[in-house]
């Protein structure tokens, strides 16, 4: 039997399926304007339609290249110790919590979503599951339903906690609660790690006044044209 090979998904679904729409729109009303019409008016919708359509290739890149790159620069950027529990917010498919879980020799990998599609192409826990069988590693994890503004944990229920592309998707006020409930179920000494657009630095100032110290802020890359950072912190010891 062929095995079945991990499919991570594609961020913000309607957004790619309209740039791609109209880029072609635009693509075929400016060669038809320009070379059958002969009117050079037309060069800028051409021009706007292969950005469009520049846009839309960009995105799926980013989805199914970029965030392999960003799974292992995130991961690698945590002192795994091979046991433990790890949480990981607004999991998705699975991207983050089955490259963690893969770096569990004993422990629990779980990851809570809120399964929205407009987020991400086919999220639902399902697709996590199955990510994870084809990745070896089923028997390390569990998903959850829950929002990130409000965690469905005890106090310090983990050792690491993780989040990528997920943050942005929620308003200014939503985001201060989320970065409060990662820091509220991580364990004194536990490691946290946010993959994210636009907003690096905010994090880790909110992270500080939350009683993280911040090891490593980096950035910005490019991706889905957008700015983005990676930040790694340890939370404080109260002892």
């Amino acid at each position: 039997m062929r095995a079945r090979v991990p499919d991570y998904g594609l961020d913000a679904p309607a957004v790619v399926g309209r740039l791609g729409l109209f880029g072609l729109a635009g693509l075929v009303t400016g060669l038809l304007g320009r070379f059958v019409l002969g009117e050079a008016a037309f060069d800028w919708v051409l021009w706007s339609g292969l950005s469009c359509l520049v846009s839309a290739a960009g995105m799926v890149l980013s989805s199914r290249v970029g965030k392999l790159w960003v799974r292992n620069r995130l991961l690698g950027s945590i002192p795994w110790t091979g046991t433990g529990r790890v949480l990981d917010v607004g999991c998705g498919r699975g991207l983050l919590l089955v490259g963690a879980a893969r770096r569990l020799e004993n422990g629990l990998a779980v990851g809570v979503d809120i399964w929205r599609a407009r987020d991400q192409a086919g999220n639902y826990p399902g697709a996590v599951l199955l990510n994870a069988a084809a990745e070896g590693v089923a028997d390390r994890v569990a998903v959850v339903t829950g929002d990130a503004r409000a965690l469905p944990f005890a106090d310090g229920a983990f050792d690491v906690v993780v989040t990528g592309l997920v943050l942005h998707n929620i308003d200014r006020r939503g985001q201060e609660a989320a970065l409060a409930e990662l820091v509220r179920v991580l364990r004194p000494g536990g490691y946290v790690a946010i993959f994210d657009i636009v907003r690096g630095p905010g994090y880790a100032r909110a992270l500080r006044a939350h009683g993280v110290r911040v090891l490593k802020l980096s950035g910005p890359w490019p991706l889905f044209w957008l700015p983005a950072w990676l930040v790694i912190g340890q939370k404080l010891r109260t002892d």
